[in-house]
C-alpha cells in the first residue's frame, strides 16, 4: 500500500476471464456477507480434489458456498486511519484512511478467517498446503497481516502494494484470523489458488477461485 489510490490489475487468466465476462453484473446476484464469522478462504480435500470454498458461519446451520457466489462487504464502520508508528508504513501514509476488518472480532463487522480444519493429518506432505494470493483487480491495495502481543504488525501475509503473488503456508487442521486492510472504497476482485502435494504419491492437487470484496464509505 505504498502507492496512492490507483487501479491495480495483476496478471491471472481466471481473473481476466471473470472481468471480461462482466464481474460488476455478476456482483448484483451474489450473496452478501458483511457481519459475523466466515472462513473467507476455506480449503478442503474431497474425492481426490482440493477445494476452495467459503465456510459461512453467519447462518444457522453453517453452510459452504462457492466463492464466486459471495460478495464480502466491508462496512463504513471499518474505516480508521493509518497509525503513525513506522511499523504500519506498509499500509501507506500515517493519518490516511484505511478500512480494516480486524483480527479480533468486532460483532458489527465481517470477521474473516482462513480455514484448513477440513484437511486431515497425513494427507499432504508436511501436513500443509499453500494458499497463493495471485492477482488483484481493484482501485487500491490489500494487506493481510497479524498483530503481535503488543498490538503491532507481526507477520505480513499479503501486501499487494509490494507486488503479487504472495504465498501463505497453512497447516492441515488449522484456522487463522488476521487483519484485512483495504486502501480505498470500491470493488476488489482477488484471484486465489491453493495447492498441496499428496503424501501418498507426491501428486500436486490444486484449485482456484476469485473472491469479491466491496468496501463501502
Amino acid at each position: 500500500m505504498r502507492t496512492p489510490i490507483r487501479v491495480l490489475v495483476a496478471s491471472g487468466a481466471l481473473l481476466g476471464a471473470l472481468l471480461a465476462t462482466g464481474a460488476p453484473a455478476q456482483a448484483n446476484s451474489q450473496i452478501v456477507i458483511n457481519q459475523g464469522h466466515a472462513d473467507v478462504v476455506g480449503v478442503a480435500y474431497e474425492d481426490g480434489q482440493l477445494n476452495l470454498h467459503v465456510h459461512d458461519g453467519t447462518v444457522e446451520p453453517e453452510v459452504e458456498r462457492d466463492p464466486e457466489a459471495v460478495k464480502f462487504q466491508v462496512k463504513p464502520e471499518a474505516e480508521t486511519v493509518i497509525p503513525s508508528d513506522p511499523s504500519y508504513a506498509f499500509l501507506g501514509t500515517a493519518g490516511d484512511p484505511v478500512w480494516i476488518l480486524p483480527q479480533v472480532q468486532n460483532p458489527d463487522l465481517l470477521w474473516p478467517g482462513i480455514g484448513t480444519e477440513e484437511l486431515e493429518a497425513g494427507v499432504f506432505q508436511g501436513d500443509s498446503v499453500k494458499v497463493n494470493f495471485v492477482a488483484l483487480a481493484a482501485p487500491g491495495d490489500i494487506a493481510i497481516y497479524t498483530e503481535n502481543a503488543f498490538g503491532l504488525p507481526g507477520n505480513i501475509l499479503v501486501d499487494s502494494g509490494d507486488g503479487l503473488p504472495d504465498v501463505v503456508t497453512l497447516a492441515a487442521g488449522g484456522h487463522l484470523h488476521a487483519n484485512w486492510a483495504f486502501e480505498t472504497p470500491g470493488h476488489y476482485w482477488f484471484l486465489v489458488t491453493a495447492s498441496g502435494k499428496l503424501a501418498a504419491n507426491g501428486k500436486t492437487v490444486s484449485d482456484a477461485a476469485v473472491y469479491h470484496f466491496q468496501v463501502l464509505s
